[in-house]
């Protein structure tokens, strides 16, 4: 917009304005309104069926234009406020989800060559995507616990815009977030400069500011798969998880909306994407597991055991395939204790316990390699014993984990039971992404980026095993 020149007649300036355009027709003819912000995204889901997605302030959902020809968008959710339903906090620490906005979305047949809404392209999937990109844990932490007060408004302290934006750069086919979209959940204190003024809750307003606006570049850049977090778990983000990220068909009693519904709505069925060179991704919701451990008896003991024998039967598909789940069950976390010493903490116990009471090597001999995020860090895990390759990246804007990783993990600290580190890389308080180029059917190169887009790791990943060039990133 022009800003009119203080001491300029008003009326001057408009007909400088108009008068070149058409004389005497008045400006709306030659200034038509502008359409209405939106956000607009692809998400591909089962055997690769891909979704545009708009979210849109209208008073009804806008024409999708595929290959030149004009077509109807359909209604995903209306806009609305939903009552304040139970969350982790306390209601005085807790609000209604509100969601002003109409969630629009269309399918994208295969063959599709352009599509666009209101005039914006879309990106489009590839059969068979060769670079893709790799992040989770993005959202900026405002929670009221120890240490939950992320700098929101510190592009340095919360660096996912940078991130996003990078990663973009990258030229991506395919994006893959591995879950933990949403952490603005609590209100920044007052007098806390970091977060002033940051919007918070499960409503439109956090979900906004904590992913789809920092992440818009990345969003126009390439299609993506939306693995689900536990921070997407119904008592927390699962209502803008079901409403805006999750490819398939939004069902009444799975949204999260009522604290009654969430033993349907804390759980879903795997999907596979075919990526070619009979390659498949295998997307897993362990939205709702427990690093305490689940038991026989406990309602994710039993359907995580029903995940695995899903999933299983999916891997049987393809030859060859890379999981990818939020929470990673060959993973290594750290923590300090109050003497000062550290202890290591092993993968995800209750998915050890489900996913294990049915095959104690965890997952299907056709699973090369896992994708997972959860821990704050980067990481790469590869196994002497008939375990797929471990990377976890949850380096990409949430508040990092700061406990030092040892160089070399001890042999009586495995991650799992029974798996037996053959190669250990990590980096940890460093934010930034990771990159997979396809280098043959089961060979990928991986890099890891930091949040201005520099490599500060290289990996190469062959069938089930996996080394990366530096063992510690500094």
């Amino acid at each position: 917009m022009r800003i009119i020149p203080a001491g300029e007649p008003v009326l001057s300036s408009l007909l400088k304005r108009c008068l070149p355009a058409v004389l005497l027709a008045g400006c709306a003819a030659t200034n038509p309104p502008p359409p209405p912000d939106f956000t607009a995204y692809v998400v591909v889901g089962e055997y690769g069926a891909a979704v545009a997605r708009v979210l849109i302030d209208a008073p009804t959902c806008p024409a999708i234009v595929l290959n030149q020809r004009s077509q109807p968008m359909t209604l995903r959710a209306p806009a609305e406020t939903i009552p304040l339903r139970s969350t982790p906090f306390a209601p005085a620490d807790s609000k209604p989800a509100a969601f002003p906005l109409l969630t629009c979305e269309a399918s994208l047949p295969a063959g599709v060559t352009s599509a666009s809404v209101l005039g914006r392209a879309l990106p489009l999937p590839k059969a068979e995507p060769r670079r893709i990109v790799v992040i989770g844990d993005t959202g900026c932490r405002l929670q009221k616990s120890s240490n939950g007060w992320q700098a929101c408004n510190d592009r340095e302290q919360y660096p996912f815009a940078t991130v996003a934006a990078q990663a973009a750069a990258w030229k991506p086919d395919l994006v893959i977030h591995v879950g933990d979209y949403h952490y603005r959940e609590n209100a920044c204190p007052e007098g806390n400069a970091g977060c002033a003024g940051s919007p918070w809750g499960y409503g439109w307003d956090a979900w906004d500011e904590d992913f789809f606006a920092p992440g818009a570049r990345l969003l126009e850049a390439a299609p993506w798969v939306m693995a689900r977090g536990n921070h997407e778990n119904c008592l927390r983000g699962g209502q803008g998880y079901w409403r805006f990220l999750d490819p398939r068909p939004l069902l009444k009693g799975r949204d999260c909306n009522a604290a009654a519904d969430d033993d349907a709505g804390n759980y879903s069925d795997p999907y596979a994407i075919p990526i070619g060179q009979d390659t498949q991704l295998l997307v897993l919701d362990t939205a709702n597991t427990t690093w305490k451990g689940l038991k026989p008896g406990d309602t994710g003991y039993a359907r995580y055991r029903d995940l695995y024998r899903k999933v299983d039967a999916l891997s049987q598909r393809a030859p060859n395939n890379i999981g990818i789940s939020h929470h990673p069950l060959l993973g290594m976390g750290a923590d300090r204790k109050a003497d000062g010493g550290i202890v290591l903490l092993p993968g995800d116990a209750g998915l050890q316990a489900s996913f294990g009471s049915v095959n104690p090597l965890l997952f299907p001999p056709t699973i090369q390699a896992m994708l997972s995020g959860h821990i704050h860090l980067w990481q790469q895990l590869s196994f002497s014993s008939a375990h797929p390759s471990q990377f976890v990246s949850g380096f990409a804007g949430t508040s990092e984990d700061i406990v030092p990783l040892p160089e070399r993990l001890p042999a009586d600290k495995p991650p799992a039971p029974g798996a037996v580190v053959e190669h250990f890389s990590s980096w940890v308080d460093g934010f930034g992404f990771m990159t997979m180029e396809r280098r043959g059917p089961q060979q990928w190169e991986v890099l890891v980026h930091d949040r201005h887009g520099q490599i500060r790791n290289r990996c190469q990943l062959d069938g089930r095993h996996s080394q990366c060039a530096v063992a510690q990133v500094k």
